[in-house]
């Protein structure tokens, strides 16, 4: 692993920008699609780089070969239910909010872990983490302004969609003797596989009148927020490592506020800001506890 150079921050920085400005989109597109729509035409379009960049390196994909039933329970918990349960909820919260949800994956992903993980146990520093960052999360909760008896639960399967995340990472443990773009890119297509029939019967997504803005910004859900952001990824970890591109938590839930704000002019109330900064400082103890 090279030193981080200037661009390497550069490129970092841009990863956090594109994942934030998933949740705006994901709200704009709920204008016009459902959430199960949202979901396939995500994992749709986000597969065409991957895949494409598969056949320009001469990586083979291995979606259907005797690992098959990972790759299609990897898909289906790690993109099918969170991408459905995100543009669910988000229909009746700010985009924003969920950002700030999302941003607690490291959160779960360190109480998990320890269950699941040999070598991921707990320690003070940890739940010194867990606690603040969760904090920050019930406070947030308390934001009557922006989470009421109309949208609570709405938020709470946000909450609920970013465990779904940490329980795909600790499952893509069992293919970890595999090569990220094929790993990512069989998973693309299990998870697409398997949102054509529900999409069909559930949303008949055929009878939509969309609109132009809807239409784009699920393009770019797909294209670039999933596609793209994956491969930008990809280059980080083999340049710089894990921990390094770990650091793009802290920037997500920030980059989602003023992003949210600048497109949708959601609010901004003093609680998400102190909410914001409780998961940051989680964050913060957790990545320093691994780092120790």
């Amino acid at each position: 692993m090279r030193e981080p150079k200037f661009i390497d921050y550069a490129l970092l920085t841009i990863l956090a920008l594109i994942w934030s400005s998933a949740f705006f989109n994901i709200k704009i597109a709920t204008y016009s699609y459902g959430p199960v729509t949202i979901a396939f035409l995500r994992t749709f379009f986000g597969a065409i780089p991957v895949i494409g960049l598969c056949l320009v390196k001469k990586i083979k994909i291995e979606a259907f070969s005797k690992d098959w039933y990972w790759f299609a329970i990897i898909g289906i918990i790690n993109l099918v239910i969170p991408f459905f349960l995100i543009a669910y909820g988000v229909q009746k919260v700010q985009s924003n909010l969920a950002a700030i949800l999302m941003a607690s994956t490291p959160l779960s992903a360190t109480v998990l872990a320890h269950f699941f993980i040999d070598n991921e146990k707990i320690n003070l520093i940890k739940m010194l983490g867990v606690l603040i960052g969760f904090s920050g999360i019930v406070f947030l909760f308390s934001d009557n302004i922006l989470i009421n008896e109309n949208n609570f639960l709405s938020a709470l399967i946000i909450f609920f969609a970013s465990t779904f995340y940490v329980i795909g990472g600790i499952l893509t443990l069992k293919v970890s003797n595999k090569k990220n773009e094929n790993v990512t890119a069989s998973i693309l297509i299990w998870a697409t596989i398997f949102l054509i029939p529900v999409t069909v019967f559930v949303e008949k997504p055929w009878n939509l009148n969309p609109s132009t803005d809807s239409t784009i910004s699920i393009i770019y859900l797909g294209i670039v927020a999933t596609g793209l952001a994956w491969l930008l990824r990809f280059r980080i970890l083999k340049n710089n490592g894990l921990v390094f591109q770990a650091q793009v938590a802290y920037l997500i839930p920030i980059f989602g506020i003023i992003l949210s704000y600048i497109f949708l002019k959601e609010i901004i109330t003093p609680k998400v800001l102190v909410s914001v900064a409780a998961i940051i400082v989680g964050i913060y103890f957790v990545k320093k506890s691994n780092v120790n």
